[in-house]
């Protein structure tokens, strides 16, 4: 088998069971999603062959909001996307909120290999 003919099979995340007993798959668009969110909510030394990977976001879930606080996470997830996934995404537009103990994150990219723009939200509270 040839690279033009490999075929990308890519493990849904979070890690789950088919109703065949078989580990889940999801398509590209959801996988690209799945990356994403895994980065910005991982904090960086919590992968063990890849101690910077992550945006650190989540330790700021209970600092106090401030415009500087909000604009310091911007440019970090914003620098670890684009150096991650910046072979797979070009981020448009990157906005990061918390209220509370709820921290929600607006991402606005581009597909690199198929042109499609796409928005997509995610959020974590601090509240287990």
């Amino acid at each position: 088998m040839d690279l033009a003919t490999t075929v990308m099979i890519n493990i849904d995340f979070p890690f789950r069971m088919n109703d065949a007993g078989r580990t889940m798959l999801s398509d590209n668009e959801d996988h690209i999603r799945d990356m994403i969110e895994q980065l910005l909510f991982t904090n960086p030394g919590e992968r063990v062959n890849r101690p910077d990977f992550g945006s650190g976001l989540l330790h700021m879930v209970f600092e106090p909001n401030s415009p500087e606080l909000a604009a310091t996470l911007q440019v970090t997830a914003q620098a670890a996307l684009q150096q991650w996934l910046g072979d797979v995404i070009e981020v448009h537009q990157l906005e990061v909120t918390s209220e509370e103990a709820t921290l929600c994150v607006v991402v606005q990219y581009m597909v690199r290999n198929t042109g499609e723009s796409r928005t997509q939200n995610f959020e974590r509270s601090g509240v287990q």
